[in-house]
């Protein structure tokens, strides 16, 4: 690859306050990313639990598919497609029907022997059931959200802190007893919380798929919350690629670091600035981009013209 100090010359300036290099909003660094988003758009589903979303078209089925799928998006990506397949196997073409339907003491036969790294088949049934009372509650997920978020807080920060309060706070007898929901309850790692430092990659994913434009990739379903509240879901891929661009010097995924990385985006695209994440994610999950330095996948590499590497 070229000398990094030829590569910085043109996308990058030196930020002394934070000792590391960022990249300068606009010019190569917005059209190489650009050319990215082009590059890998919805052709490229097929490798994103995403593809499961987009099987259906009642609003209601998209919602509830979507919650599923982004809170087993975790782990290999063969495994996930494998869990999620298997639960909407038994979920039938009707998910939100058999959600509001959903009778714990009758339908959790059906998860038993259902293990997706550490979640087990309790956990899935309990999500069924808080998506059952967030329907019984509210209608759909979208209006149980938008009573946990205002506009003006500045990002969903508090929004999924309230969210995820809310849920836990649900009836859980059925699945881990009554009383308090145990702190090991394997449900909860479905809703962790930016209060205590998580990333909460899965539920900013979610919510990208739900809020951002339907543009072939995102489904646009919530018009309430602003695409430009939204925070990066940070996983490997996106960490790692993010500190390629300059864009964070933190190595351990955390709420901070998503802010930060989203930051950057909103310095290229303000209004948007998860319109690059699902592109720049194909990098990371098709190995265009190795986890190791390789001069010959970096030829290839779409954003070898600002790599910082």
């Amino acid at each position: 690859m070229r000398p990094v100090e030829t590569q910085l010359e043109s996308a990058y300036m030196f930020d002394k306050e934070l000792n590391r290099h960022r990249p300068a909003a606009g010019g190569l660094l917005k059209e190489k990313l650009e050319d990215l988003y082009v590059s890998y758009h919805s052709s490229y589903l097929y490798s994103d639990p995403l593809k499961y979303l987009h099987r259906y078209s009642r609003p209601e089925d998209v919602e509830i598919v979507g919650m599923i799928a982004s809170s087993l998006a975790y782990g290999r990506v063969e495994k996930i497609f494998e869990s999620i397949e298997k639960i909407l196997g038994i979920m039938g073409s009707l998910p939100a029907d058999y959600v509001f339907s959903f009778d714990p003491k009758k339908d959790s036969i059906n998860f038993k022997s259902f293990v997706h790294r550490f979640n087990k088949g309790e956990d899935i049934s309990c999500l069924i059931y808080f998506l059952k009372q967030i329907l019984h509650d509210s209608g759909s997920v979208g209006e149980f959200f938008k009573k946990c978020y205002f506009e003006g807080d500045g990002d969903v920060r508090k929004a999924l802190s309230v969210f995820t309060k809310k849920i836990l706070s649900f009836n859980t007898a059925d699945f881990y007893g009554g009383g308090k929901l145990p702190d090991t309850a394997g449900v909860r790692y479905f809703f962790p919380s930016p209060e205590k430092g998580s990333p909460c990659k899965r539920l900013n994913l979610y919510l990208r798929w739900m809020v951002r434009e339907n543009d072939g990739i995102d489904f646009g379903l919530w018009d309430f919350v602003s695409p430009s509240d939204l925070i990066i879901p940070v996983d490997t891929h996106i960490a790692r690629l993010s500190r390629y661009l300059g864009f964070t010097g933190k190595k351990n995924p955390s709420w901070k670091m998503a802010v930060e990385i989203t930051q950057m985006f909103k310095e290229i695209n303000p209004a948007d600035p998860l319109r690059y994440d699902f592109a720049l994610c194909r990098l990371g999950i098709l190995d265009v981009c190795p986890s190791r330095v390789d001069s010959e996948a970096c030829v290839e590499c779409g954003i070898r013209d600002i790599c910082a590497l």
